[in-house]
């Protein structure tokens, strides 16, 4: 729309289309929030990069409704094979596979190369109505008003930076970008079709030390990843053992690694997600899956339009990001740590510590915790969870024992076998739900939008209706929600 002045506005500008920013957009396209997404690029990015998507990552795809997609496009990490000096090969796993369990249903790393990922994000945003504005670059910002390469000026109530390690709104703002870039440590990667290898490994030629070459197949496509330490663009062919011909150059990229952060992720009303605010070494798979992460806990909070409640972006994603950062480092530099590290998949990651963290009580989940899946009968817990709406898990608490104003909330109420149920029930028939939860006693457990829990307290059983939890979101004269302070 445009406003008087001439200028366009949206509520929400967002700069970069990458994973970051189209998972952004499409959790503001769902919840109704007015919204730009720019690119500077002409079309979609078209290499395989970023290609693991980790566990964590698979439950906030599951949210957004493509995990499906994901899962017929990917496929799990294969066996590193190693081509020896001596023509002898040795097989081993980078991480060993975890079968699912109830709380965990998708426990391992999936592998998509990062331009499929992208497509499938944008193919889910134009399903909901939203679009991507392609060879759009921003060339000023002025507050939250930004300057593209077309001349238009865009006006929002908010700016987020999505746009990548080299970004321009982190320039535009002046925000430093502390940190290192590993000068020794220069990568040629490639997407490139061959012969005269299988496609059931990860096939590598160490060198001493480290790695020469490394070639991965990547699911869906005729394509591998092609990874060379040190090796330019020219000495690709040189770099292929005998009996291996390369038939296709695709995508290629020489880069060298960076471990860098920003101090803050929010400038006013202009924020940094993803690599903008922070960039990986490659080792480990956390950079893009930070990034989808930090749009996934950003998205929620800026549909409240509530300030304080967006102060919690930066004092809840910024820790998280610099201790991802101090992993991946280690990795880079000490190729044996244990890869299988749980905090490698993010499963672990809590913001117990954290603003938003609610009262709490004893047991395997507290408050920050994520939230575990569960099954009740022919439902999950993720499926109760899916959707922008937050989750109140009623266990073993009668409707008339439940807080009076829940209208925000989607009640769920968490019932054994045998007990009184109802349209809001879900039958723990394993009792899988209570034992994630350490629910022994009756108990309201509260979910935020991204899947984790806010508050876990105990019903009052001899007052029923009783008044406001202190949890309820309620609504703005804009129709987005905001907390109420109780």
């Amino acid at each position: 729309m445009f406003s008087e002045s001439g200028f366009s506005e949206s509520s929400v500008s967002i700069v970069g289309a990458g994973p970051t920013g189209l998972t952004l957009a499409i959790e503001l396209q769902r919840r109704g929030v007015p919204h730009r997404i720019f690119e500077a690029s002409p079309g979609p990015f078209a290499g395989s990069r970023g290609k693991g998507l980790q566990p964590r990552t698979l439950e906030v795809l599951d949210d957004l409704g493509v995990l499906d997609r994901f899962l017929a496009h990917g496929c799990d990490y294969p066996a590193m094979l190693a081509h020896l000096p001596d023509g002898r090969t040795q097989e081993w796993r980078m991480g060993e596979l975890h079968p699912p369990t109830p709380e965990v249903p998708h426990p391992n790393t999936l592998m998509v190369p990062q331009w499929r990922t992208g497509q499938l994000l944008l193919e889910r945003l134009t399903e909901l109505g939203g679009r991507v504005e392609f060879g759009a670059a921003v060339t000023g910002l002025d507050n939250t008003t930004i300057t593209l390469s077309t001349g238009e000026q865009v006006h929002a109530d908010y700016v987020v930076g999505c746009d990548g390690g080299r970004s321009t709104i982190r320039k535009l703002l002046g925000a430093t970008f502390e940190g290192e870039t590993h000068d020794v440590e220069r990568m040629l990667i490639a997407d490139v079709r061959l012969e005269g290898l299988d496609r059931e490994h990860w096939h590598i030629w160490p060198a001493t030390p480290g790695l020469r070459l490394g070639l991965c197949p990547l699911p869906g496509t005729d394509d591998y990843q092609l990874t060379a330490p040190g090796a330019t663009l020219d000495e690709l062919e040189s770099l292929l053992p005998p009996g291996v011909e390369l038939t296709h150059v695709g995508w290629t990229s020489e880069y060298r690694a960076s471990s860098r952060m920003v101090s803050r992720f929010r400038h006013g009303d202009v924020f940094l997600a993803g690599d903008a605010a922070h960039v990986h070494p490659p080792t480990g798979g956390q950079g893009l899956n930070t990034g989808i992460q930090d749009a996934y806990n950003l998205g929620w909070k800026l549909a409240t339009g509530d300030s304080a409640l967006l102060d919690t972006y930066d004092a809840e994603r910024l820790p998280v990001a610099a201790a991802v950062l101090g992993i991946s480092t280690r990795l880079l530099r000490t190729p044996s740590v244990d890869r299988d590290d749980p905090a490698l998949r993010q499963l672990t990651l809590s913001y117990r510590d954290g603003p938003l963290a609610g009262p709490t009580l004893p047991g395997p989940v507290q408050s920050g915790d994520r939230a575990p899946d569960a099954p009740c009968g022919s439902l999950r817990l993720f499926d109760a969870f899916r959707g922008p709406h937050e989750t109140l898990l009623a266990f073993d608490v009668p409707d008339s024992a439940l807080p009076a104003d829940t209208r925000e909330l989607h009640v769920r109420r968490i019932v054994r076998p045998g007990a009184p149920s109802g349209p809001r029930a879900l039958v723990d028939l394993a009792g899988h739900a209570h034992r994630a939860y350490g629910a022994d006693d009756p108990a309201l457990i509260h979910i935020r939008p991204d899947g984790y829990v806010r508050s876990i307290t105990r019903p009052d059983l001899q007052t029923a209706h009783h008044g406001r939890a202190p949890w309820v979101m309620t609504r703005t004269a804009g129709g987005s929600a905001r907390p109420s302070a109780g």
